[in-house]
């Protein structure tokens, strides 16, 4: 066996483990506590007062202003500067939520708003309240709309926690890059690396396609409904 065939063998599992040990939870966790942001920020931007639409504006325009590079640096390398020290898997995490959020918070807004008005009206004459339309009428459907670019976001978050390595936090490319430092092998360890990630996201995009599908096949069912 060649060596470097023999090498990417060896080390296949200790990629592969810190992509189940960290990659994973990294992307679950700052996925799901971003969205839950960026509905937040989403009824702000749509539903919320001045002064608070302004702060969301803010935030939204910021994060997506500026590299996520330079925001986990700010957060893990620039915070211990005025007395905030985090470790950098928290960090990363903190870094990630809010990349998510920001971007997820617009994906919803605009879902949201793509609902006619006539389904609220026809809603409000049901004497539901704006809150309860929102819940039963208009989110069932802008869950629809809003699937396809929430997938793209969470299948992008997934390759782009290799930033986390910057923050020390051994995930993939973290662990790929210290068997390089060892083997003098940075071609083979990368690719390999890359190969893995690969696997991730062509299961996550399967996994998006068929969800794309059943939400299909409910919008076709309850067009037949109407």
């Amino acid at each position: 066996m060649p060596s470097w065939l023999q090498l990417m063998a060896d080390s296949f599992w200790p990629l592969l483990h810190a992509g189940i040990r960290f990659t994973v939870p990294l992307t679950l966790i700052s996925f799901g506590a971003g969205l839950m942001l960026a509905f937040v920020v989403a009824l702000i931007r749509l539903f919320g007062p001045a002064p608070l639409v302004w702060v969301a504006r803010f935030y939204i325009w910021l994060i997506r202003g500026t590299p996520l590079l330079v925001q986990l640096f700010v957060i893990f390398y620039g915070l211990p500067s005025v007395g905030i020290v985090l470790d950098p898997f928290p960090a990363a995490l903190i870094g990630f939520t809010l990349n998510v959020g920001a971007y997820n918070a617009e994906v919803i807004r605009a879902a949201i708003e793509s609902i006619p008005k006539g389904q609220w009206e026809a809603a409000y004459s049901l004497s539901m309240t704006r809150a309860q339309a929102l819940r039963r009428t208009v989110l069932p459907q802008s869950a629809r709309v809003a699937v396809p670019p929430l997938a793209n976001s969470f299948i992008s978050l997934v390759k782009d926690t290799s930033l986390a390595a910057v923050l020390t936090v051994p995930e993939i490319f973290q662990a790929a890059q210290r068997i390089a430092a060892v083997t003098y092998e940075p071609l083979v360890l990368y690719l390999e690396a890359a190969f893995i990630y690969l696997i991730f996201s062509t299961v996550l995009t399967t996994l998006q396609a068929r969800l794309e599908r059943r939400y299909g096949q409910h919008a076709v069912f309850a067009g037949t409904l109407r």
